[in-house]
């Protein structure tokens, strides 16, 4: 899991169109719909805890993890803004997921399960999330298709704003279904000049076949593959794909 280290102070203002509380609305929505009710509720890799805090704002009972230290500064910086219960954050990779107790419910949203680009890691993962999900509870997370990681190879991207500016260029393999991401962060500083910083990031394109698979050897039942924020079946062109499941 790439560590965010350069990017987690300005991923918030390059994510600004990450369309958050559609997301948060549409798992409130999910959750009204679970055969259990759901008070609690696990983040998984979190990020800079935007959709862990609105959740936690609607009164649900918020544990994020997230694998970097410098995204959940940002995180725990953005709760302490909220009334109410923050969330619980922790300090924890996908695969090392470990609770105090199990949730009614565990999301993960913006392709993070993409970073988990070995099979034993993802499958790890998805054994843990089972471990720790209350019977009946739901497991929604979204992944970058296939079909967007492919197409983005050999494309170059910008964002910036007011202070920083970031360049993306990217590259697919068809040999390891790997995206790799090169990213160049400027970052203004006060005396006038640009600090420039370097990442790499990997997302993994996975298939549809391979994360059944893959879920049902967890213990997952009624597995549901939509398009993203929608009930309807992905189209061929689909960027984001949303799995929602359930431990029986």
């Amino acid at each position: 899991m790439s560590s965010y280290d350069a990017l987690a102070s300005s991923y918030d203002g390059l994510m600004a169109d990450g369309s958050y509380r559609k997301r948060a609305d549409w798992l409130e929505r999910l959750f009204r719909k679970s055969s259990i009710p759901v008070q609690t509720v696990l983040d998984l890799a979190c990020g800079t805890g935007t959709i862990s805090c609105l959740l936690a704002e609607r009164g649900y009972q918020v544990t994020a993890t997230d694998g970097s230290e410098e995204m959940l500064t940002q995180a725990m910086g953005k709760a302490a803004a909220l009334d109410g219960q923050p969330p619980l954050f922790l300090h924890q990779t996908m695969p090392r997921l470990r609770l105090i107790e199990p949730v009614d419910a565990v999301v993960s949203t913006l392709d993070s399960l993409n970073y988990l680009t070995k099979e034993r890691d993802i499958r790890e993962t998805f054994r843990r999330v089972y471990r720790w999900l209350k019977p009946g509870g739901q497991f929604i997370f979204d992944v970058n298709s296939p079909y967007k990681l492919r197409r983005m190879d050999r494309q170059m991207y910008m964002d910036e704003t007011e202070d920083s500016f970031c360049v993306w260029r990217t590259f697919f393999s068809e040999r390891t279904q790997v995206c790799t991401y090169q990213v160049d962060l400027f970052r203004a500083r006060r005396d006038g000049a640009w600090e420039r910083d370097f990442e790499e990031h990997r997302e993994r394109a996975w298939t549809e076949e391979q994360l059944r698979r893959y879920l049902t050897e967890a213990g997952f039942t009624a597995i549901i593959l939509t398009g993203d924020l929608t009930m309807k079946p992905p189209a061929e062109d689909e960027n984001r794909w949303i799995f929602r499941c359930k431990k029986a």
